[in-house]
């Protein structure tokens, strides 16, 4: 479990390193488009009253020209997201846009049922794809569309920008979170010749790449990653545009965050389960393989963190364990969950900015605490995905909330919350467990193990007490809040 830890540390490392050596090495397109190819933009939509108009009023802007555009609603709604939705694509069309409502009232298959029933009555060969919370600049088609003029070319991908990343502190800490996966992982992967995903918005497919790969499968909660390994197992390669940024919202309540987290953790796990042994079996280099294993099941250091949490109160007693199984319990504890993390997010930032980087060194400390008191939510996901588990795809509820009207807008009276489960309530009994431990190690003056045991608390307490404060009864509830926070 010790060895397990220290080896997602060591990945981490390994992925600053191919990142610090391949980022100079942009991708550039074979050629350009003589003439700009038909585009179709796929919009899947549930339940986004907040944020549909702002996703459409984006899109009409886009510089590409219209003829070449056509734009498909791909709407699952059940409540009036519907209507919106209706009225903003009768508004495209009226100015010009070849435009299209597609309304299911059967979610099969969630967003995969959606974009696969979408891609039927898609025109274009390339599918750009956008979810509801996303706002695309005018320029993201010019950018990147001519990539595809190299045959082998089966999907672009471009860097999630965040529109309210100011907006609390939780909106600052997942923006630091996001952008080491996108500005690290995902171009260090791409750049150096290993596998890399789809992130389920925000990037350009090919039509023929996506029916090549078997389409889009039902079978786990992240669509976007099982196609992404599906398809490049199949010969096709992938770019990844971390100049090309694309701004998106960041959910501003924690139970939204820990729906996102979960569905992610446990879709990975589903996705790992799917495609892992078909990985090793490919006549891909065994340095690929070994870099999609780790990615692929990296999330299980949640179950090694919960599992090593149980560990740490015996240890704090030298009758149970000597000095060295002291350091060797806590000198990993140490690497895992603040060494490797600290450098491998601040060099992120310092990628993205190069002169302000040093304004998100306060936030490290409460990152690390965050990561850690997310454990509970994201093992409870792991072990669902281990044990074949089935929920549905629960969305994020979004706000419609961007950086400058952020503080104007009241997004607690919203009558979308994030699905209630008690997985707060133990980790408030992880809160004051790690604070016993804490109070105790400082009164007995082992400050180093005060010290750094500090975020376990500070990380169980942020976590459940922003969930229960979201569970207090308030007046802007209503029935259509039990429609969109309930798992279906």
């Amino acid at each position: 479990m010790l060895l397990g830890l220290s080896g997602y540390g060591a990945h981490r490392l390994t992925i600053v390193y191919l990142y610090l050596r391949h980022a100079k090495r942009r991708p550039e397109p074979l050629k350009e488009f003589e003439e700009l190819p038909l585009v179709t933009i796929q919009l899947p939509v549930f339940n986004e009253l907040h944020v549909v108009d702002r996703l459409l009023d984006a899109v009409a802007k886009i510089d590409y020209p219209q003829d070449k555009m056509q734009i498909q609603m791909l709407d699952d709604s059940t409540d009036e997201t519907t209507e919106i939705c209706r009225a903003g694509v009768e508004r495209l069309k009226a100015q010009g846009f070849d435009a299209e409502l597609i309304h299911r009232t059967d979610r099969t298959g969630f967003k995969a049922g959606a974009l696969e029933n979408g891609t039927e009555f898609a025109k274009g060969e390339y599918l750009f794809i956008l979810d509801a919370d996303f706002v695309p600049n005018p320029d993201v088609l010019q950018k990147t569309i001519h990539y595809f003029t190299d045959e082998k070319i089966g999907m672009i991908q471009t860097r999630w920008g965040h529109l309210n990343r100011t907006f609390n502190v939780l909106t600052r800490i997942q923006a630091m979170f996001l952008d080491g996966h996108l500005e690290l992982e995902q171009t260090a992967r791409n750049r150096s010749g290993r596998f890399f995903t789809f992130n389920g918005t925000a990037g350009i497919w090919r039509k023929s790449c996506i029916a090549d790969a078997g389409g889009w499968e039902h079978d786990t909660l992240t669509e976007d990653m099982d196609l992404s390994y599906r398809a490049q197992l199949k010969g096709w390669r992938f770019i990844f545009l971390k100049e090309v940024e694309t701004p998106a919202e960041l959910p501003v309540d924690m139970d939204g965050f820990k729906s996102q987290q979960h569905r992610w953790t446990k879709g990975s796990i589903q996705v790992c389960k799917k495609v892992l042994p078909t990985i090793w079996r490919a006549k891909v280099p065994l340095v690929v393989k070994l870099e999609a294993t780790a990615h692929l099941t990296s999330n299980f250091a949640y179950l090694m963190l919960i599992c090593l949490c149980f560990l740490i109160y015996p240890n704090q007693h030298g009758s149970q364990f000597g000095g060295m199984t002291y350091y060797l319990i806590n000198v990993p504890i140490f690497f895992f969950a603040s060494v490797s993390v600290i450098f491998f997010y601040l060099t992120a930032q310092k990628a993205l900015r190069p002169e302000k980087w040093w304004r998100e060194v306060p936030y490290l400390p409460l990152l690390l605490a965050l990561g850690i008191g997310m454990s509970i939510n994201n093992a409870k996901a792991v072990i669902e995905a281990i044990f074949n588990h089935q929920s549905g795809f629960v969305r994020t509820p979004k706000y419609g909330i961007g950086q400058k009207e952020a503080k104007k807008q009241d997004w607690k009276k919203s009558s979308y919350k994030a699905m209630k489960t008690l997985t707060p309530v133990v980790e408030l009994l992880f809160g004051f467990f790690f604070l016993f431990v804490v109070v105790e190690a400082a009164i007995d003056g082992r400050w180093s193990s005060a010290i750094l045991l500090l975020p376990f608390p500070v990380g169980f307490f942020y976590t459940s007490l922003s969930s229960l404060a979201r569970m207090m009864p308030s007046g802007g509830s209503s029935k259509e809040s039990e429609v969109t926070s309930k798992e279906l």
